[in-house]
């Protein structure tokens, strides 16, 4: 039966080798579970801690097909795998979430044009490739705006803020047939997500409403529970099953929202896989979101998604070592702190190396103390 459950000892693929798919072989590990990654690197965050690591290129079909006939069942750790991957993965093994999702969420466009088509609430926009479409887009919505490339964008790449028409036509002018989209400019009051699973039964689950801080595009700190109102709350995880159902997600996917001055909740962009925002639930949940990733593509019933303390994450970037290695002990020695770091080598400006988890008896005290163990991690190792 194609919904019968994997059961523990079989072996799990993983299209991607980042810390998301560390995270996910991790609590499949836990679990008695086998992994394969299949991804161009080697030495990856993934490939470390897998049974077995395959370096191919995602266009190579063959070691793709080859790659799915070795495993139960195949999911993703990013959503920027070609669908051709995704295509023939399937040939041999079934893929959760399923191409239909990839295909529309790892375009931007294509996203937006799904939410707005189906009911969900979202900014504004408008299709350009042109400096003609920039002018006429700029026209009807306005400026500032956004203007995005359609696809292969995340953390703040391929994006621009643009103050006027002249901008936007400027923008799109360096690069002309590319597709971009653009969006009214949102003045928000905050960025909040939830992170969702739903199982091949159809059953849904969600951790709440996580708030997010962003520093250049780039997720900086998360809390939870946030600090919203509960009607807010109840829309957002409303509008998140809505997309799950409607999108057919076996697996997990999070919702970025926008919470405007006003108090509209605007859905920003969907990842459908497991979510910076949602690592917290490692070490605040009973059931974390790779352990719950696993159980909705293996067709297990989905876990408990009760929190146990209040929690916040900060991410820890390569530019912490900057000035050296950081002082790992200094933030383990504050009680209540986890350190995750992800087996990368190299520390590059801007590359998420690591996080922390501060557990508290409250959301702000919870952040308070990630952002001071953060904060010990540059602290001078002899003091």
């Amino acid at each position: 039966m194609a919904n019968s459950p994997i059961l523990p000892g079989s072996t799990l693929g993983v299209l991607g080798s980042g810390q998301l798919g560390r995270m996910f072989t991790l609590a499949a590990r836990r679990m008695g579970y086998r992994v394969h990654t299949f991804s161009p690197e080697s030495d990856t965050p993934t490939g470390q801690v897998a049974d077995l690591e395959i370096t191919a290129h995602y266009d190579d079909l063959d070691a793709v097909r080859e790659f799915a006939r070795g495993v139960s069942v195949v999911t993703f750790e990013f959503e920027n795998v070609p669908a051709a991957t995704a295509a023939a993965a399937a040939e041999y093994a079934p893929v959760r979430p399923g191409g239909q999702v990839l295909h529309v969420t790892q375009h931007r466009l294509r996203e937006k044009t799904f939410l707005a088509q189906n009911g969900f609430p979202t900014t504004a926009f408008r299709a350009v490739r042109t400096a003609e479409d920039a002018r006429l887009a700029a026209a009807d919505l306005g400026t500032p705006a956004v203007i995005k490339t359609a696809a292969f964008g995340y953390d703040g790449k391929g994006q621009s803020k643009v103050n006027s028409p002249a901008e936007a036509q400027a923008a799109v002018a360096q690069s002309p047939g590319v597709e971009r989209i653009y969006e009214a400019f949102v003045d928000f009051e905050r960025e909040v997500s939830v992170v969702a699973a739903r199982g091949t039964d159809g059953s849904f689950s969600h951790w709440g409403v996580i708030d997010n801080s962003h520093r250049n595009h780039i997720l900086d700190l998360s809390v939870s529970p946030a600090d919203v109102p509960p009607n807010i709350a109840t829309e957002a995880i409303a509008i998140t099953r809505g997309i799950l159902e409607k999108l057919e997600v076996v697996g997990v996917l999070c919702v970025e929202f926008f919470l405007t001055k006003s108090g509209r909740l605007l859905v920003n962009e969907l990842a459908p896989r497991p979510h910076n925002s949602g690592h917290l639930t490692i070490d605040s949940h009973v059931t974390s979101q790779f352990e719950q990733q696993l159980r909705a593509v293996c067709a297990l019933p989905l876990g408990s998604t009760e929190q146990l303390r209040p929690a916040a994450m900060a991410n820890l970037l390569g530019d912490l070592w900057k000035a050296g290695e950081p002082n790992w002990p200094a933030a383990c020695a504050l009680p209540g702190v986890e350190l995750h770091l992800y087996g990368k080598a190299e520390a590059r400006r801007g590359r998420k190396m690591g996080h922390l988890t501060a557990l508290a008896n409250t959301s702000a005290e919870a952040a308070n103390l990630a952002l001071e163990a953060r904060r010990q991690l540059q602290t001078n190792n002899d003091e």
